[in-house]
């Protein structure tokens, strides 16, 4: 193997890193100025809050025609659960993350992730959690659930795990020892088919996730109800991650706003998560915080 000139390793003595690295391996040093393009696309990433195959499609689908819109190129792919895509993004592994709410505020406090935009559902960027139960169930207040087996979605989850949680905390039940066992079911589909099954005698999902089932099993309206709703929940994300450069956070966000006002963008926004706007704040976070603080997390070493 052919040694180092002298030259070279002087320069390394010097710790002359950046000038070494852009002779010998330029696609290091400009490797984020490339981002966007067939060689490096934007790795964007989303929650397995559904169905899987029709999020992938659906994330997919939004790639190819927000690459029409910007010029810039994806490649999407589905997480495995909500915590993943806060640690893919926080190693730099992902650059636009689609999160849930508490997972935004994780992602923020952790690796202080960019918010790029919130999702509006029926024209409103709040949303709230619910408790089912079977309808035939002798199940009617909270204080019924003592002793069932019930099923949440993500640790991760805000309106499948956290809300519903606090809201137990707040009528003076211990989601802890309220149950006689306690899951983590992986998606809000997932909840609904386990209650609906018999497989747990409760859950917690968003408001309305039995529609999302509701094609496959029509009699999810009739056989399952709720007892409780949470308090509004501000919407899902779309968030960058802290380094990505300020130009294409701009770029991706305008590109998504133009998208989802197209009626192709639209029906395919609806058909991923339910989207029918985007907006853009950060401030309505602040009730997720909170009942974080509720549930006495430390969100600086959270990890679901």
């Amino acid at each position: 193997m052919r040694q180092p000139s002298p030259t070279l390793i002087s320069f390394l003595k010097a710790g002359t890193w950046v000038l070494v690295l852009s002779l010998v391996h330029p696609a290091l040093v400009f490797a984020e100025d490339r981002l966007g393009t067939v060689q490096h696309p934007i790795r964007m990433m989303f929650v397995p809050s559904g169905e899987a195959q029709t999020i992938l499609e659906g994330g997919e689908e939004i790639a190819r025609r927000l690459q029409k819109i910007t010029g810039l190129h994806f490649k999407t792919s589905i997480a495995s659960s909500y915590a993943a895509v806060i640690e893919a993004m926080g190693a730099g592994k992902v650059d636009i993350g689609w999160l849930a709410s508490f997972s935004y505020v994780l992602a923020k406090q952790k690796y202080d992730v960019d918010l790029l935009l919130i999702v509006v559902r029926f024209g409103s960027p709040f949303y709230r959690g619910q408790i089912i139960v079977r309808a035939d169930s002798n199940i009617h207040r909270l204080s019924d659930l003592k002793g069932k087996k019930f099923a949440f979605v993500d640790p991760a989850s805000t309106s499948g795990h956290l809300y519903p949680k606090s809201l137990l905390l707040s009528k003076g039940l211990n989601p802890d020892q309220l149950f006689s066992q306690s899951l983590f079911a992986g998606s809000h589909n997932a909840v609904i088919l386990s209650v609906l099954k018999g497989e747990v005698d409760a859950g917690a999902t968003y408001d309305d996730a039995r529609a999302t089932v509701a094609k496959t099993y029509p009699e999810v309206f009739s056989r399952l109800r709720v007892i409780a709703y949470t308090k509004d929940i501000p919407n899902d994300t779309i968030s960058a991650r802290k380094d990505l450069a300020p130009a294409l956070r701009q770029k991706i966000k305008t590109g998504l706003m133009q998208l989802v006002k197209t009626p192709e963008g639209s029906r395919v926004f609806k058909r991923l998560y339910g989207v029918s706007g985007l907006m853009d704040f950060d401030a309505f976070f602040d009730p997720v915080r909170e009942a974080g603080r509720l549930l006495h997390l430390d969100l600086k070493k959270a990890n679901p």
